[in-house]
C-alpha cells in the first residue's frame, strides 16, 4: 500500500509508492546529443562572444575575456532580471508590482566542452564551488538583493539551452516564498524544541540508516524521507553551519567530495539523467537566522508533475528512498 508522508519543515505531503517502486530500468531515458564545439559561445577563444567575465579562476599571466581561465563567470546574455535601475514597487489596484531588478550571472564550469559537471575531478569542482561563494559574497554586497539563488539545469528536460557544463546565479530582490516557508518552518521548529530541524533530519537519518547515500567527516548525502521526486537527494554540512559565505576552501573541498560522488552515482544508476540542483542558503540583507542549515538538493528528471500534483500540491514519487539510496549505493560499488 501506498504511504502519505507529511514532510517535517514546510508540512509538504507526498505519496509514496512503497510496495511497488519503480526500479531505475523503469524510467524513460533522454539522450544528451552534443553539437559541434565550433558553434559554442562558451568554449576558449569565444570569450568576445559573452559580455565581459565577473570572475574567473585562470592560469597566471592570462588577461580577463581571453583564453586561460578553467572556470568562468560572465553575466547571462538574456537576463532574467537586470541589474540597473531601482525597484520602484508599486501597486495597480490589488496587484503588486516592481521592476524586474536582479542580478544572472552563468558560471562556465570547465573549458572543455564535452565534460559533464560529473566529470570534473574533485580540485575541478572545488573550483567552481569556490566561485558560487565568491559570487554569492559579491552580490550580497548589493543592498537591493534579499535572495541569491544558485542553481544547474543539466540536459533538456531540466531546462538547459546550451549544452556546455554550466550553472547559474540569479540575485533576487526578495525571498521567493518556498525559502520563506522553508526559513519559517525551521524558525518555529527552533523556538519549540530549541533545535535545528535538520539537524534533526541528519539525526533521523542516522538512526534509520538505509536512506544514507554516503558520506565523509563533514557531509552527508542522503534520499529524504518524504521527497518530491523519485531519487531526490540531499547533500548537507554534519555540522549545523547557516553561513555558505564563511565557509574556508578547506571546508568547501570535502563538499566537492561528496557532490562528485552523489552526480556520478546519479549518472550511473539512471543512466545519464537530466537533473536540477539548487543550493538553499540564507538570505542576504535580511535579519540573520541560526535556525538555518544551508544544505544543497538534487533532483533528477525522471517524471513529470501532472494534474493531481498541480490541482492538490501533493507529490507522487513512484520510488521509495530507501530503495532509491540503495540502488545509488550500488551504482557507487560498482564502479
Amino acid at each position: 500500500m501506498p504511504e502519505l508522508r507529511r514532510e517535517p519543515v514546510v508540512g509538504r505531503w507526498v505519496l509514496v509508492r512503497t510496495a511497488d517502486s519503480l526500479a531505475p530500468k523503469d524510467f524513460e531515458k533522454e539522450e544528451h546529443p552534443y553539437r559541434q564545439a565550433a558553434t559554442c559561445q562558451f568554449c576558449p577563444g569565444k570569450e568576445p562572444y559573452t559580455p565581459g567575465e565577473v570572475d574567473a579562476v585562470r592560469e597566471f599571466g592570462t588577461v580577463a575575456n581571453g583564453p586561460g581561465w578553467s572556470v568562468r563567470v560572465v553575466p547571462n546574455k538574456f537576463p532574467a532580471l537586470r541589474i540597473e535601475g531601482g525597484l520602484n514597487k508599486r501597486g495597480i489596484g490589488l496587484f503588486d508590482l516592481s521592476n524586474g531588478v536582479g542580478a544572472h550571472e552563468v558560471v562556465i564550469e570547465t573549458p572543455d566542452h564535452f565534460k559533464v559537471f560529473a566529470d570534473l575531478s574533485e580540485s575541478e569542482m572545488l573550483n567552481v564551488l569556490l566561485k558560487y561563494q565568491s559570487r554569492y559574497v559579491s552580490l550580497s554586497g548589493d543592498k537591493r538583493f534579499k535572495y541569491i539563488l544558485i542553481f544547474k539545469n543539466f540536459g533538456e528536460s531540466a531546462g538547459a539551452s546550451l549544452e556546455h557544463t554550466h550553472s547559474q546565479i540569479i540575485a533576487l530582490p526578495m525571498i521567493p516564498k518556498y525559502v520563506r516557508e522553508e526559513l519559517e518552518g525551521a524558525r518555529q521548529y527552533h523556538g519549540f524544541r530549541g533545535r535545528c530541524v535538520f539537524c534533526d533530519i541528519i539525526h533521523q537519518e542516522y538512526q534509520d540508516k538505509d536512506r544514507i547515500v554516503l558520506e565523509n567527516n563533514d557531509y552527508i548525502a542522503f534520499c529524504p524521507y518524504v521527497p518530491r521526486f523519485a531519487f531526490e537527494s540531499w547533500i548537507f554540512p554534519k555540522r549545523h553551519n547557516s553561513n555558505f559565505a564563511q565557509l574556508s576552501r578547506d571546508e568547501l573541498s570535502p563538499l566537492a567530495q561528496v557532490l562528485k560522488g552523489m552526480l556520478s552515482r546519479i549518472r550511473e544508476c539512471l543512466s545519464h539523467p537530466s537533473y536540477n540542483f539548487f543550493l538553499h542558503l540564507s538570505p542576504v540583507n535580511y535579519e540573520s537566522d541560526e535556525s538555518y542549515h544551508w544544505h544543497i538538493e538534487i533532483i533528477p528528471k525522471l517524471t513529470r508533475m501532472a494534474g493531481f500534483e498541480w490541482g492538490t500540491g501533493f507529490y507522487i514519487v513512484p520510488t521509495d528512498p530507501k530503495l532509491a539510496a540503495e540502488y545509488l549505493r550500488q551504482a557507487g560499488e560498482a564502479k
